[in-house]
């Protein structure tokens, strides 16, 4: 890492002593990954909100298997996009729910489309959509 940039910040006290609580918490070693991960994360968030490049999308999905159609319309969905697909992990909660994780790769508009058009189906019965970056910032 020699290509390091340091620089100061002056905060109030309080902010500090809580943001050190949070980040020992969540197992920092230091402030300074701590702040390397927010950075991060404005940086994904901002990305999504251009809609500049590539983007990656986690879409978690619980539903009933049993609701009629419902599992061929997931299916059909997917097929229909499946150069945006990267693949789909399908687990069996019980005899009657199962949860799907489908990884989506596209354009921030790309990725949002096809998330809310699976979360939306009937029969569905949570559906989140996770965002990230497609590798680069």
């Amino acid at each position: 890492m020699s290509d390091i940039v340091r620089f100061g910040v002056s905060l109030p006290r309080e902010l500090v002593e809580t943001f050190d609580k949070h980040i020992d918490l969540k197992g920092y070693t230091s402030r300074s990954e701590a702040i390397r991960d927010i950075m991060r994360a404005y940086l994904v968030e901002q990305k999504w909100e251009t809609g500049e490049g590539q983007v990656m999308g986690t879409v978690t999905i619980v539903y009933d298997h049993h609701t009629r159609e419902l599992s061929r319309v997931l299916s059909d969905i997917q097929h229909h996009n499946h150069d945006a697909i990267v693949c789909t992990t399908h687990v069996h909660l019980d005899e009657h729910n199962c949860l799907e994780v489908i990884v989506i790769r596209g354009t921030a508009k790309q990725v949002q489309h096809i998330a809310d058009s699976l979360i939306s189906i009937r029969g569905v019965i949570h559906g989140k959509l996770v965002c990230t970056t497609g590798g680069t910032l």
